[in-house]
């Protein structure tokens, strides 16, 4: 069966409860389950830095490549997991500590199935979606990668 997926990158902030319950009409009577995770620009240490926190995160992307590898994540999750239902919301542009970064819904008939999903879709984001990442304090920063505990997280789902 295929599951809708659906896809936002966009500058501006979003709205969980709003999200969430678009999501909700749209999948109906069957969903027993939705599970959410959303992501926060965190402050701290940036590496090489000194003392510098981070004060901001750009997001950049390539549209259309971008959206493309989210939907091969969200794919192999409807193939992993009995779904309704998935969406994600990622933002890109400058952003600074506690604003919302990303939202993963899921939907699904019961609730493993749903919590499975939500967190293999956020460990693929991580690693294999197309965005590149500055962080930086008043005065310089640095280009972030995924990191090492990124990576082995993803061995748990081969």
């Amino acid at each position: 069966m295929e599951v809708d997926g659906q896809i936002e990158i966009q500058e501006a902030d979003f709205d969980l409860a709003m999200e969430y319950e678009k999501l909700r009409t749209k999948i109906g009577n069957s969903v027993g389950a939705i599970v959410s995770f959303t992501g926060l620009v965190r402050e701290q240490q940036i590496p090489n830095e000194g003392e510098g926190l981070t004060q901001t995160l750009r997001l950049e992307h390539y549209p259309g490549m971008t959206e493309a590898s989210i939907k091969k994540i969200l794919a192999e999750s409807a193939q992993r997991w009995d779904l309704l239902g998935q969406r994600v919301i990622h933002r890109v542009g400058n952003l600074k500590p506690s604003d919302q970064i990303v939202l993963v819904l899921v939907a699904s008939k019961h609730r493993p199935d749903a919590f499975a999903a939500c967190e293999f879709v956020m460990d693929y984001l991580k690693t294999k979606a197309v965005f590149w990442k500055y962080e930086g304090t008043e005065d310089r920063g640095t280009w972030v990668t995924s990191t090492s505990s990124d990576f082995n997280r993803l061995t748990k789902w081969s």
